[in-house]
């Protein structure tokens, strides 16, 4: 059996289409409390920041949104021959950059503020870069078997890309259910190229038009069809940056029916404490690690509590894990990811960003509490309407800078119409005491403080005495605010209220609770 040792990666991306695994642009949902003024004003702010940022970093990157920029950098970068792997590496780095912006104003610009031709121009420069990355790959691959002492030591190279795919059918990954975590492994066997030879002082390397080769296995001959070859022994050491809560499923890239497939891949072996799987190949294939996209769903609790002038703490609980996010101002940071006890992910917390960038972040180490539209067919989910949830969603972002909100087990017998939680006024930065929660019930018309507690042994509509109704979250909760409160909720930043319910709706924790 042939073996091969995965035990670090090279990032970079192909001209593959994005999987489910992209973060659904229906999640990003503005506002609509005075939605012109949350919009020009948020948006020029945003550009500005974006544009000082970039004009700050004075490293030569070019502009992904401007044509003429991008245009310039792959041109001067495919001229360029003969560099070493380091350096690929380095600049591939800088090309995944622009394609991550390319991505963020593609997610974050509101559809109707986009053009369609800049869209069209945004994914063609997309697909330019990915394939420019890849080329430069192959290329420096060549060149460090052509001028190193390589055929002394291996005779395989592996290269790992970032591939994703959306695809159906048996034997197939369904990527609406199941996610890639960790990147995907391109592994090949590679024929070695012509050998630099020194002749009298000279370095000679014959070149080669075809560029680089690969290995085919086993052989494509008539004489090898009956043969019987040794399979494909693989080992990867699972990257620190993604968290596996369960073993992952190993999958293989269909370049015909253009899906992943876990057929041809046996003998698999999970070392959790180790973060190691191996498994068995018959071929040379890409590779990817696949976990169930839903596995943090439906959550165990929530809540949303300020600890700050247009500061708060957002947690979100799982069966597997304690997310905390902080929001401040326009951003947000990732405080803590605990698993088991210990905290997880420290290269992404106590970095500030935008929430779409969180959001992607999470996602891609494998912390997925962000439901998309079709996760309800592998959820068992509470069914709200799309009235009471989002507007309840936007109403609680309009007062969560004096007000904090929790799950409550009542949600689950108010019916699809309505939906129920905890509210505190909370004007310190300590927890919430559990004397201090009241219960509402708000359909998206009509808001209403109940009678009952967490703790009461049945449901009920009834309104706690001296209390009636009112058409919305805010006004209901001005009969009981306290004049410190109000003023807090009035002087709360658009920008900070955008992205809370930005998070709001992305999570959707009213129906995924």
């Amino acid at each position: 059996m042939l073996q091969l040792l995965c035990t670090s990666s090279i990032r970079t991306s192909t001209s593959i289409p994005l999987s489910a695994t992209s973060v659904d642009i229906s999640l990003v949902v503005c506002l609509s409390l005075d939605r012109t003024h949350v919009s020009l004003k948020t948006l020029l702010l945003l550009y500005c920041n974006d544009e000082w940022e970039h004009y700050m970093q004075c490293d030569g990157s070019p502009d992904p949104a401007v044509p003429q920029e991008i245009n310039t950098f792959m041109s001067l970068w495919q001229e360029n021959k003969n560099e070493d792997i380091e350096f690929v590496i380095k600049k591939g780095n800088q090309v995944l950059n622009l394609i991550e912006k390319l991505n963020f104003l593609l997610l974050d610009t509101p559809p109707n503020e986009l053009m369609e031709k800049v869209i069209i121009q945004y994914q063609e420069s997309i697909l330019e870069l990915q394939s420019l990355l890849h080329q430069k790959y192959n290329e420096a691959t060549e060149h460090l078997l052509k001028v190193s002492k390589l055929y002394e030591a291996v005779s395989e190279l592996i290269l790992i890309n970032n591939l994703k795919k959306k695809i159906i059918g048996e034997n197939v990954v369904d990527l609406h259910q199941f996610t890639p975590v960790g990147g995907v492994y391109l592994i090949d066997a590679l024929k070695l190229p012509p050998q630099a030879k020194q002749i009298k002082g000279w370095t000679m390397v014959e070149l080669l038009d075809v560029g680089l080769e690969t290995y085919p296995y086993p052989p494509e001959s008539e004489e090898t069809e009956d043969a019987t070859y040794p399979r494909i022994g693989v080992t990867l050491r699972l990257l620190d940056s993604v968290i596996f809560f369960e073993e992952p499923m190993v999958a293989r890239w269909d370049s015909a029916g253009k899906q992943w497939r876990t057929d041809g891949i046996s003998d698999i072996k999970y070392k959790m404490k180790e973060k190691q799987i191996s498994f068995e190949m018959d071929a040379f294939y890409t590779i990817t690690l696949i976990q169930d996209a839903h596995l943090n769903m439906p959550y165990q609790s929530w809540e949303l509590r300020p600890n700050g002038t247009d500061e708060l703490l957002f947690t979100v609980v799982t069966a597997f894990a304690e997310v905390l996010m902080q929001i401040k101002g326009n951003q947000c940071m990732l405080s803590s990811v605990i698993v088991d006890g210990s905290e997880q992910l420290s290269h992404l917390t106590g970095k500030w960003t935008s929430p779409i960038d969180l959001i992607i972040a999470l996602k891609k180490a494998g912390v997925n509490i962000f439901p998309s539209d079709y996760s309800y067919k592998y959820v068992c989910v509470n069914k709200k309407t799309p009235l009471a949830e989002v507007t309840t969603y936007q109403q609680m972002a309009l007062v969560a800078s004096a007000f904090a909100f929790s799950w409550s087990k009542w949600n689950l017998a108010s019916g699809q119409d309505q939906v129920v939680f905890k509210v505190s006024e909370h004007l310190k930065t300590d927890a919430v005491k559990d004397e201090d929660w009241s219960l509402y019930m708000f359909n998206g018309q009509r808001a209403q403080r109940l009678r009952i507690s967490e703790t009461s042994e049945a449901f009920s509509e009834d309104l706690a005495e001296n209390t009636e109704f009112h058409s919305t979250l805010y006004h209901l909760i001005k009969d009981f605010a306290s004049e410190e409160a109000i003023e807090k909720v009035k002087k709360a930043s658009c920008l900070f209220i955008d992205a809370i319910s930005q998070l709001l709706i992305a999570t959707r924790v009213l129906t995924y609770s």
